[in-house]
């Protein structure tokens, strides 16, 4: 069988024949993968063992749905689940959401009020984003890790509380303990389980059982007939680096459900896996180098053109800031300019970015 006739079935099958018990959850857990396979056996097993786990990974790849099925999964799982973005709540209003407040706390407080962690006790709190938690609020965190006990603002008594912490973050938590952003006793306590969910760029082997779940389960929400997928299409797809992850197919789906063209669907991943955003991690096409039998000077050639790829997707990224390109880098700016100039790297005339 060929690989598109192989493709072809393979799609058509996920759309006609869904596990029954999955319809109602956020994404499908078909771990086509092997490393999707141990992280689903380890979600299995934390799930039941009542201490915080620790979410990593990019915007995108399903930390937020992990988290509920190790919610649903446990002991807690008929209790309360209450998700909290750290980085969306103002961090002037993030602790009285977090522990509630007593009455002539602040204006306006004319009444004491619970806070998430009161609310939800004896259930699971989802603390996403907690890579962007304020430090007074990270102590604040910690005594409720190791007391369970922490008081209302403006209150002086203590509450005391049983709740399951999740948390998540798509930070490098290694760069941010080293720069003091996140205290390292918090970070141990709520490491003693981690779980790292790669992009969905390293692993492919999930792009074509997903493309069939999204499809056929918003086609039952909307109320419309699933689309099929041309071998052109899949091909496309499985090419294309997802940058936005999981949450950036389901999109994806939704708008060729949706509207039905093919041809756009196409040039919109044409567009994305140009030259201006290359695919540097996972890709399926390698930068070239000359052929050689010296391995050094393979690895060399190998690093450079990397770099090369980095400095410009960064540029991209940037739009031309060289500051900025320098920081996502994480390099300085005159190394920058350097490797800039080394490589010959011209930028785009519309942008900031100046190598004189």
């Amino acid at each position: 069988m060929s690989i598109t006739s192989t493709l072809e079935s393979l799609t058509s099958a996920m759309i006609c024949a869904q596990p029954a018990g999955e319809e109602g959850s956020d994404y499908l857990f078909l771990p086509s993968s092997s490393a999707m396979a141990r992280i689903h056996g380890h979600v299995e097993r934390f799930a039941s063992v009542n201490i915080p786990i620790l979410l990593l990974g990019e915007s995108g790849v399903g930390k937020e749905v992990y988290a509920r099925r190790i919610h649903r999964l446990s002991p807690r799982g008929h209790r309360m689940f209450l998700k909290v973005n750290c980085a969306a709540i103002p961090a002037d209003l993030l602790e009285s959401e977090l522990f509630g407040y007593e009455a002539g706390a602040f204006t306006g407080a004319v009444k004491s009020k619970p806070g998430m962690f009161e609310l939800c006790n004896k259930g699971s709190i989802f603390l996403d984003e907690i890579g962007e938690l304020p430090p007074t609020l990270q102590a604040k965190l910690l005594q409720v890790l190791q007391d369970r006990q922490f008081s209302r603002l403006g209150g002086r008594s203590l509450v005391t509380v049983d709740v399951r912490i999740l948390a998540a973050t798509n930070v490098d938590i290694r760069q941010a303990l080293i720069t003091k952003r996140f205290r390292e006793d918090l970070y141990y306590r709520l490491s003693a389980f981690t779980i790292h969910i790669p992009p969905l760029r390293e692993r492919r082997e999930e792009i074509v059982p997903l493309l069939g779940y999204f499809m056929r389960r918003m086609g039952l929400r909307m109320g419309l007939p699933p689309r099929s997928f041309s071998p052109r299409l899949i091909e496309a797809c499985l090419q294309y680096c997802w940058p936005g992850n999981v949450r950036e197919l389901e999109n994806f789906v939704k708008r060729l459900l949706v509207l039905g063209d093919e041809d756009a669907a196409l040039a919109e991943l044409t567009d994305h896996h140009g030259e201006r955003t290359p695919c540097l991690n996972g890709s399926p096409h390698p930068p070239r180098i000359q052929d050689s039998t010296d391995l050094k000077s393979l690895v060399r050639g190998l690093k450079e053109e990397t770099e090369k790829e980095a400095i410009r997707f960064a540029l991209d990224r940037a739009a031309g800031n060289r500051k900025e390109a320098a920081r996502l880098l994480n390099i300085s700016t005159k190394a920058l300019l350097q490797k800039a100039r080394q490589y010959r790297i011209v930028p785009d005339p519309s942008s900031t970015f100046e190598v004189s």
